[in-house]
């Protein structure tokens, strides 16, 4: 077995041996770490592909900032878990078949595939000849697809200030901090100056 083979080989069982254990681990803390195990061997699968933008992609964006914020809200949150399992208990007869459903149509799909004529060679080709595969996504999404790019970048815009909107509550007993109330005030009211007596104080 060559060192290619048996890096492969090693990546693939991590991913899912993390898959697994994300799933069925009993402390949340242990899936995010199982979790972030899983997405560095699939980046690990990716350099061996030769696509290292999309492998470091998936450590910056993933391994760096998701998987990194689910730790932190499962470790400062205080979530009642028991609470959570006696409820999944509960729905469980309906997300099993939910699951046999969807396998039933991944395996009719996957049945009736077939490879395309050119497939083999434009697996073979990914980028054109003295080109990097990152200088040749990049000319891709900038130069043919740029306004597909664009829309997606507005699309998540609009998802994120969705999100903020729906979970903002105002507060009627907190003080905040009012700007422009504070730009307009007049300076001549704003003090007000005690001549203060010695030994009298305030």
């Amino acid at each position: 077995m060559s060192v290619l083979s048996f890096t492969f080989y090693l990546f693939a069982v991590c991913v899912i041996v993390g898959g697994l254990f994300t799933v069925i681990s009993r402390n949340p803390v242990h899936s995010v770490l199982w979790l972030i195990l899983s997405f560095l061997s699939s980046a690990g699968l990716f350099v061996l592909l030769g696509a290292e933008f999309v492998a470091m992609l998936l450590v910056i964006v993933y391994v760096g900032a998701v998987a990194v914020l689910f730790l932190f809200v499962v470790m400062m949150l205080d979530v009642d878990f028991a609470q959570l399992k006696a409820e999944m208990a509960r729905y469980l007869p309906l997300g099993l078949l939910i699951g046999v459903v969807l396998l039933m149509q991944l395996g009719m799909a996957f049945g009736n595939w077939t490879a395309s004529e050119g497939a083999e060679a434009a697996r073979a080709a990914v980028a054109p000849v003295d080109t990097h595969n990152t200088a040749a996504l990049g000319l891709l999404i900038y130069d043919r697809y740029f306004l597909l790019f664009q829309l997606a970048g507005l699309i998540l815009l609009v998802a994120m200030v969705g999100a903020i909107v729906l979970t903002l509550r105002h507060r009627k007993h907190v003080k905040r901090q009012d700007v422009l109330a504070q730009m307009y005030r007049d300076p001549a009211t704003a003090m007000e100056l005690k001549d203060v007596k010695p030994g009298q104080g305030l």
